[in-house]
């Protein structure tokens, strides 16, 4: 009888638009993926996505957990969704609900901290003492990684670089705010930019209209795609998003001093055009700059699969280290092994002591 195939984990990344599910090795390499639709309307449209993608992947591979990476606010017990600026979620309980219908060992976790996770493990991070990792979707996502140790936070929460208000009073945000950074610098900028312009009836986006196939066709991947298609006006828009996060990084820089900054998500696949101006606007703004050494800035090696491969990771770990052990905001987190010291003679007045208290 032969050895049997080593068993996979699942790993799920729920973003405001799309849900991408893949089987992944030990080693983070994707084996298979599929994509859905995010049905942000309902949370009960969005377990049935869950459960139908993780069904599918398991017909055809050997699985022994599944991790979840979800667009929202997960709390310390990785359990429940606290708040989403993009979808429907408002204390959900998801890791309960989706136990019910998935029997494997099963994790929730934000999908940042996922995707920071991966980059740290298997991708663009390995071996940064201190990693920011920023994620360009729908938002801007975020997760932050200290000595091989990801941090959540007190609460779970920690990351949430995307609604950090860049601009007091500025353009209003999905999660209540007005002027978070992720207004500036995301997917949803630049398509509010794009469409701000068609509705103003300016001539120069017209090329960018044509090339999309409409203005209907208006999202941020389409924007994108044009951009490395070589469409000026999408070139433009990138550069203002590329500048926007630029300095956002440089504000996170005075906080956390990173040793690197790995961007990914979608917008990433601009690759330069975005990463230019940014690393650009990061050295004008960076405080202190020309006295101190500066973080690098760089492309996540996954891109938009980050968010599935650390999730998948995650919850492999979690059948060796349980996520109920979070200690000062920290999971996983290193596991020192302790050395067994030999015992030294006490000596007479100690062994004394020690009689007279009953040890």
């Amino acid at each position: 009888m032969g050895a049997q195939p080593a068993p996979y984990s699942i790993g799920v990344d729920i973003g405001g638009t799309k849900v991408a599910a893949g089987v992944v090795d030990g080693a983070g390499r994707i084996v298979e993926r599929v994509l859905a639709a995010t049905p942000s309307h309902s949370p009960l449209a969005v377990e049935d996505t869950i459960t139908a993608v993780v069904g599918d992947l398991r017909s055809r591979h050997l699985v022994e957990t599944v991790g979840i990476g979800a667009a929202g606010w997960v709390d310390t017990n990785q359990s429940v969704v606290r708040f989403s600026p993009h979808l429907a979620w408002r204390q959900e309980p998801l890791k309960a609900k989706l136990e019910q219908r998935i029997d494997l060992p099963l994790i929730v976790d934000n999908d940042a901290n996922a995707a920071a996770w991966a980059e740290y493990r298997f991708g663009a991070g390995a071996g940064a003492s201190v990693m920011v990792c920023i994620t360009l979707g729908t938002g801007i996502g975020g997760g932050l990684v200290l000595n091989g140790q990801l941090f959540r936070g007190s609460y779970g929460m920690a990351g949430e670089w995307g609604h950090m208000i860049t601009v007091p009073g500025g353009h209003l945000c999905e999660c209540g705010n007005r002027g978070c950074w992720e207004q500036y610098a995301s997917g949803n900028a630049l398509v509010r930019d794009a469409k701000a312009l068609i509705a103003s009836g300016s001539p120069v986006v017209q090329g960018l209209v044509e090339s999309v196939g409409g203005p209907d066709s208006i999202t941020g991947p389409a924007i994108t795609e044009a951009a490395v298609a070589g469409e000026p006006l999408a070139r433009e828009l990138l550069a203002d998003i590329g500048r926007s996060l630029g300095v956002g990084i440089a504000n996170l820089a005075a906080a956390l001093d990173p040793e690197l900054v790995v961007v990914g998500g979608g917008v990433s696949a601009a690759g330069d055009l975005l990463l230019t101006p940014t690393r650009e606007a990061f050295e004008r703004t960076l405080t202190g700059r020309g006295f101190r050494p500066q973080a690098r800035i760089e492309l996540a090696h996954f891109r938009n699969d980050a968010g599935l491969v650390g999730a998948a990771d995650l919850a492999r770990h979690s059948l060796i280290e349980p996520p109920g052990t979070v200690i000062g905001g920290f999971w996983p987190r290193r596991r020192r092994v302790r050395r067994e010291r030999p015992r030294k003679d006490p000596g007479p007045l100690r062994q004394v002591a020690a009689k007279r208290w009953g040890d």
